[in-house]
């Protein structure tokens, strides 16, 4: 049996979900590893056990089909192995507005980004509370720091349903030794607008906006072991951030409402 703890990743075969399985590995963390594609996750786990020493347990699954999450946990403990950290990562972006997208759609994407979250944090909550250590992080986005915007309709509003639920976690599980952290990234280098459709749009951003992938999971680990509720990655974002909850509602609506173009795509 190791002695390392074991932190399960969803969304774990590229990007931000990548990157912080690299920072966990780095900082003496097993890993377990979750997403669709099974193919980068195995190519992944070797790399990092040539590196860093660590085991990964890779367990393809489609998490938008909500009965694999009390699978995955029962395909991990089935390995002997207790569950100490957690990072809720997959999610994507549904293109177009509401009403272009069909129910089974937005079904799908609910339950995989707020459903699916709520439930893994609930079913990995026994492990760590009996060791007294956890770790949680809530991939959240600096859209939930401001107001929706005209198509991805759901998006913004499930992240910052991912804000206020890790703000209370962090509340409420402290004391039990689990640290929980929502990560905030705004523009990063990955596969997601790839994915969403808005790669053209968004590449019209100017440069200051972006981060890397390493980055965010770098400043999301250090605010999840300094116990840190929310965490905005970049100088810039947090300036954001700040002036979507002091602007007054009918101007942060008015910009977003000329803007929304910019980042996010109106048909599918």
């Amino acid at each position: 049996m190791t002695d390392r703890p074991l932190i399960l990743i969803t969304g774990a075969s590229a990007g931000i979900g990548a990157a912080l399985a690299a920072v966990y590995a780095k900082n003496g963390w097993d890993l377990a590893l979750a997403a669709r594609r099974e193919a980068p996750m195995i190519a992944m786990a070797k790399a990092l056990k040539a590196e860093h020493g660590c085991t990964s347990l890779i367990l393809p699954a489609d998490l938008s089909d909500r009965a694999e999450n009390e699978k995955l946990v029962k395909r991990v403990h089935a390995k002997g192995r207790k569950i100490h950290g957690l990072i809720n990562n997959a999610g994507y972006g549904l293109p177009g507005k509401y009403d272009s997208q069909t129910w089974d759609a937005h079904q799908a994407s609910l339950d995989l980004m707020l459903m699916g979250p709520c439930e893994l944090v609930h079913r990995v909550l026994p492990d760590m509370k009996a060791d007294g250590f956890g770790r949680i992080i809530n991939v959240a986005s600096l859209a939930g720091h401001l107001p929706g915007s005209r198509g991805h309709t759901t998006y913004a509003a499930i992240k910052s349903y991912l804000i206020k639920f890790s703000q209370s976690l962090n509340l409420e599980l402290g004391a039990d030794g689990v640290n929980v952290t929502a990560l905030c990234p705004g523009f990063t280098y990955s596969e997601f607008h790839d994915v969403n459709g808005t790669r053209g749009a968004v590449s019209k951003m100017p440069d200051f906006m972006w981060k890397d992938a390493d980055y965010v999971a770098e400043g999301g680990y250090a605010a999840c072991e300094k116990g840190k509720a929310v965490h905005v990655t970049g100088g810039a974002n947090k300036t954001i951030a700040a002036l979507g909850k002091i602007m007054p509602d009918s101007l942060a609506l008015s910009l977003m409402r000329r803007n929304s173009e910019k980042f996010r795509k109106q048909d599918v």
